[in-house]
C-alpha cells in the first residue's frame, strides 16, 4: 500500500514505462543525468560510452535509479563511422527505440582529425548524430510515436559554418569549430523533422544549459581554467538533463518537431540556424562526408544549385547509405536495417 491508502497496482502509470530510450554521452554529465531520470521514470535505457570503466559505473548508477528493467551498456567511439555503424547494427535489434538522446559531444583544444579524417570535433559532435540517427530511423519508425532529441547549444549563435572547410584546415578556432558543430545540430535538426513530416516520429534540439559536466576538458587551457573558475556556481548535470528529459517525455511535445527549446520552451535561434536553404547545403555535405569512409577524403560540398556528379547524397538516394557503411551482400552486419527506407 502507498502512503495515502492506495495499493502500488492504483498507482498511475509512469511516463516512459515499457519504452525504449538509447542515449550518448551517458557516462556522465548531461546523458547520465537523463539516463538516472529516464531510469527512475520507467524507460529501459540503452546507455552509450566510449570509456568501458567508466560506462560499466554509470550503468551500476543509472541501474541503482530504474523502476523497471535493467540498463544495458554499449559501448561506441563515436568519432569513428566504423563504430557508429556496429552500435547501429547492435541497437536494430532491439524489440523498439522510442527515444533516441543525441547527447554525445567534445571541443578540442588542438586541431585533429579520426580514422575518417573528418576534424574530430565536427565528427563526434554533428557527423555522429547525423549517420546513426539515420541508421536507427526505421527502427524509430517502426515504433512510432518515436523521439529524437538532439542536445545543441546557444553557442550556436557564434557560429561562422564555411562548408568548403568544415575540416577546418585553413583556420582551427576550438570554440569556432564546436559553435560550427552546434549550429550544424540545429540545421540537421530543422531538415530532419521535415522528411520525417508525417511519420509520427519528431526531431526537436536544445540548449541545456551551462551546466557542471566533464565538458572542456579536452579544450583549449583558457576554456579549462575559466570552466574551472566557474565551476562552483554552475547548476548540476541535473538541471541541463531537464529539457532533454522533457523532449523526450513529456505529452506537452506530442507531435511537436522541428524546435529549439531552452529551459523547456520553445525559443528561435539565430537567423542562419533557420535558414533553410543551409539546412540543404549542409545535408548534402554530411551524405557525401559519410559515403565512403575507407576512402577518407572530405570533399568540398557542391555549390547551390550544383550537382557532384561524381558522389550520391544519404538523403536523397536510395542506396546511399548502403555503400557507405560497407554492405556488399547478406550476412553483412547493418543488413539487419532496411537503409532504403532511410533515404525516403
Amino acid at each position: 500500500m502507498t502512503g495515502d491508502g492506495q495499493s502500488a497496482s492504483d498507482s498511475p502509470p509512469l511516463p516512459l514505462a515499457g519504452r525504449t530510450c538509447v542515449v550518448t554521452g551517458a557516462s556522465s554529465g548531461i546523458g547520465k543525468a537523463a539516463c538516472v531520470a529516464f531510469a527512475r521514470i520507467g524507460a529501459t535505457v540503452i546507455a552509450v560510452c566510449r570509456d568501458p570503466a567508466r560506462g560499466a559505473a554509470a550503468r551500476a548508477d543509472i541501474a541503482a535509479a530504474a523502476a523497471d528493467g535493467l540498463p544495458a551498456l554499449e559501448l561506441a567511439d563515436l568519432s569513428s563511422q566504423r563504430q557508429v555503424r556496429a552500435l547501429a547494427g547492435r541497437l536494430a535489434v532491439l524489440d523498439r527505440i522510442d527515444v533516441l538522446i543525441n547527447n554525445a559531444g567534445s571541443v578540442h583544444g588542438e586541431r585533429s582529425v579520426t580514422e575518417d579524417g573528418i576534424e574530430r570535433t565536427f565528427a563526434v559532435n554533428h557527423l555522429a548524430p547525423f549517420l546513426l540517427t539515420h541508421l536507427l530511423r526505421p527502427a524509430l519508425q517502426a515504433t512510432a510515436p518515436a523521439r529524437v532529441v538532439t542536445v545543441a547549444s546557444t553557442a550556436h549563435r557564434g557560429a561562422v559554418l564555411d562548408l568548403g572547410d568544415v575540416n577546418a584546415e585553413r583556420r582551427y578556432l576550438p570554440m569556432l569549430s564546436y559553435a560550427n558543430s552546434k549550429l550544424a545540430n540545429i540545421l540537421f535538426t530543422r531538415e530532419l523533422a521535415r522528411r520525417l513530416a508525417g511519420s509520427d516520429v519528431t526531431a526537436n534540439c536544445l540548449h541545456p544549459g551551462t551546466v557542471r559536466t566533464r565538458f572542456g576538458q579536452s579544450g583549449s587551457h583558457a576554456l579549462r581554467l575559466g570552466l574551472v573558475i566557474a565551476r562552483p556556481f554552475l547548476p548540476s548535470a541535473a538541471s541541463g538533463a531537464r529539457t532533454v528529459v522533457y523532449l523526450a517525455s513529456s505529452p506537452d511535445v506530442d507531435g511537436r518537431s522541428g524546435g529549439y527549446y531552452v529551459n523547456r520552451r520553445l525559443r528561435q535561434p539565430s537567423r542562419s540556424a533557420r535558414d533553410d536553404d543551409i539546412a540543404g547545403s549542409l545535408s548534402r555535405h554530411d551524405g557525401t562526408a559519410i559515403r565512403a569512409p575507407e576512402r577518407t577524403p572530405l570533399r568540398q560540398c557542391p555549390r547551390d544549385g550544383e550537382v557532384d556528379k561524381g558522389e550520391s547524397h544519404a538523403w536523397d538516394l536510395p542506396g546511399a547509405l548502403d555503400r557507405s557503411v560497407g554492405l556488399t551482400g547478406p550476412g553483412r552486419g547493418l543488413d539487419l536495417v532496411s537503409h532504403d527506407s532511410l533515404l525516403r
